[in-house]
């Protein structure tokens, strides 16, 4: 089994920047230099991937955006890397009659349309530079990669895909049609770069049966004419998936929206639930300590980039906020070991000292042990570099679960999806002004409202009114009884089979004064393993179980010549080994952690794979807007 997604994708953009040749040995060695210009979304796609120590490592020696004043700059070829959209165009166009480059390599990040490529054939005639024009690319890249198998649509203007989009009272067809086939440009890019046609599964009668439809059609065009095809020679040869084709899953966000308000208790999810986690990197807001007395203190924002090759982060992000703690004191511990092992060999050689007569006798037994202290330094400067950021994250993450008590919130909506008995009524703690923010109340509600026991009008009215109390906003809950209405699937208990949480003992470690985290008042709650339903629907589709939601999902297979009634195809005989999971209408990191759980939990198939997309990522505090929107749009 080859390459991850992410890999692919970075090496699709390796292949850019080395003028679309594929990188040889003495490119490394010796790259020629460029200037790279993007759009917003260029950079989007661009940033998860690519520190700018690697772009300069492939030759890149300023990159800009496009939309930015730039200074000529001769004798230097330019690498472009944009949507193919009218204000990009003539932007490109206006470079031209500024003579800003020596060379254009020109690569759009969809395909560019035949009359766009017109414009810019005349624009370059015009500015009489046809010769500097040296490449017109589609590079068919139009997705963000954020983990080895997690990728979204967009970052840049995602409204127009998030849910609000989709399902907002006035969208005219032409508009729907639009928004439907962006989504299928960036799902065609996406397995254009996995260099493999999936066989596609959806639910009937919404988004997603509709982006299924046209997914089918454009990659059933592309193969027909194999001397064009995107899926054949080279694509196919390094292909991802080995024998087998993947499946690709396409779900509407309506089929589970209880997720999406759920409380987290997984360090990757908190951080994107609580602070304010884009495309891998973290603003945490710090409170910096004034100069003089009676000074203001001053808040500053500080980024933080949540890399792949950050080992802790890597090893941690699924892991349960408390064993995250717990994790962070350990490794502080084990650098200070380290850092007290370099001092104490700084004394033992009298180099904190001026007695450098007996330094001399002491060398050359301490010559080994220093050489090793000093070749190891870089390593523990970084290793510092990591601690300190994990413990101001994990921090500040305390901070929100401590003044907002999300352990409780989190288990008690274990609680409703498991169909547990609760401890403390739900009006208790929505009327309890020291327990969350009216947002934290709204969540715990809904979950309730759509997965808890059947309310009666007057329940529903009498909690409104302490939610009202509470300073909550009732349009998503306006929306939701509209959607609950509506909606045509009964929300039963085993949708969210098995799910509630255990208090094990205390933490040992986190107990001592000395602990940067005090965690006192903070419960330490393990998750009991659970799938959530879109990972019990993916295990169906994959594993050819029946299951009741499933039974009657759509069935498209692009590499049929004819396209006959979805329903006497015949069905695959053996598992799938890889799936694509894709949801229309907003995704988020606990959707992902649970199939990443999911993969790992199933026993006898270590090389299954589940991939995780959807339009755009998004918190519950942003949903919960967006529901609001909709909500004063019924009024």
């Amino acid at each position: 089994m080859s390459s991850s997604m992410r890999e692919r994708q970075i090496s699709a953009l390796k292949r850019m920047l080395n003028f679309n040749m594929p990188p040889t040995k003495s490119t490394v060695i010796e790259p020629v230099w460029k200037v790279l210009v993007y759009d917003r979304s260029g950079q989007d796609i661009l940033s998860p991937l690519l520190s700018v120590k690697e772009l300069r490592e492939l030759g890149v020696t300023l990159h800009m955006l496009l939309h930015s004043d730039r200074e000529p700059i001769p004798d230097v070829p330019a690498i472009y890397f944009v949507l193919p959209n009218d204000e990009n165009i003539s932007r490109i166009a206006q470079d031209f009659r500024n003579q800003l480059y020596d060379h254009y390599y020109l690569n759009f990040i969809s395909p560019i349309s035949r009359q766009k490529l017109e414009d810019l054939a005349t624009a370059s005639l015009n500015a009489n530079c046809i010769s500097s024009v040296s490449k017109v690319v589609d590079q068919y890249l139009n997705f963000i990669t954020l983990e080895d198998d997690m990728f979204v649509l967009r970052h840049q203007d995602r409204e127009s895909l998030s849910y609000y989009g989709i399902n907002r009272g006035d969208v005219k067809d032409t508009e729907m049609d639009n928004i439907l086939d962006g989504i299928v440009d960036s799902l065609f890019s996406v397995f254009v770069t996995l260099g493999t046609v999936p066989i596609i599964r959806s639910p009937r009668g919404n988004a997603a049966e509709m982006v299924a439809e046209k997914l089918d059609k454009k990659i059933r065009e592309n193969l027909r004419d194999p001397r064009n095809s995107l899926f054949t020679s080279d694509a196919l040869q390094s292909g991802q998936f080995s024998f087998q084709r993947p499946l690709l899953v396409i779900l509407d966000r309506n089929m589970d929206m209880a997720t999406l308000f759920h409380h987290t208790w997984t360090y990757q999810a908190l951080a994107h639930d609580v602070l304010d986690l884009q495309l891998n990197r973290l603003m945490i807001e710090e409170i910096e300590k004034p100069g003089h007395v009676g000074a203001k203190p001053l808040k500053k924002s500080k980024s933080y980039d949540l890399s792949n090759t950050d080992k802790f982060w890597q090893q941690h992000k699924g892991s349960p906020f408390p064993i995250v703690a717990e994790s962070v004191q350990e490794e502080l511990e084990s650098y200070r070991t380290s850092e007290e092992e370099v001092k104490r060999l700084k004394a033992a050689m009298g180099l904190e000292g001026d007695n450098s007569d007996e330094t001399i006798s002491m060398l050359s037994d301490n010559t080994a042990k220093l050489t090793s202290a000093v070749s190891s330094l870089p390593e523990l400067l970084e290793k510092k570099r990591l601690i300190d950021m994990h413990t101001t994250i994990a921090t500040s993450i305390l901070d929100h679960i401590k003044s907002r008590k999300l352990d409780v919130y989190f288990e008690i909506e274990e609680k409703i999806l498991g169909k547990a008995t609760l401890d403390k009524s739900l009006m208790d703690l929505i009327t309890d002004p020291e327990a969350g923010t009216p947002t934290d109340k709204m969540r715990l509600f809904l979950i309730s409202f759509i997965c808890g026991p059947q309310m009666t009008d007057a329940e529903v009215d009498q909690y409104a009114a302490a939610l009202l109390d509470a300073g909550c906003d009732l349009n998503c809950l306006q929306y939701m009884k509209r959607w609950k209405t509506y909606s045509k699937m009964t929300i039963s208990a085993s949708q969210y089979g098995g799910a509630g949480t255990k208090t094990v003992s205390m933490f040992s470690k986190l107990m001592s004064h000395g602990s940067q985290f005090v965690m006192e008042g903070v419960k330490n709650l393990v998750v009991k393993k659970h799938n959530l339903p879109i990972t019990r629907i993916v295990d169906a589709l994959m594993e050819l179980k029946s299951l009741q939601e499933t039974d009657d999902y759509r069935y498209f297979d692009p590499k049929l010549l004819r396209v006959t009634d979805s329903s006497s195809i015949p069905r695959n005989r053996s598992p799938f080994q890889d799936a694509i999971v894709f949801v229309v209408g907003g995704g988020n990191y606990i959707e992902y952690q649970n199939l990443v759980d999911y993969t790992k939990n199933k026993t006898g198939s270590s090389n299954k794979r589940v991939v995780y997309g959807c339009t755009d990522l998004v918190n519950a505090t942003q949903f919960l807007k967006q529901l609001s929107h909709l909500g004063m749009e019924i009024k």
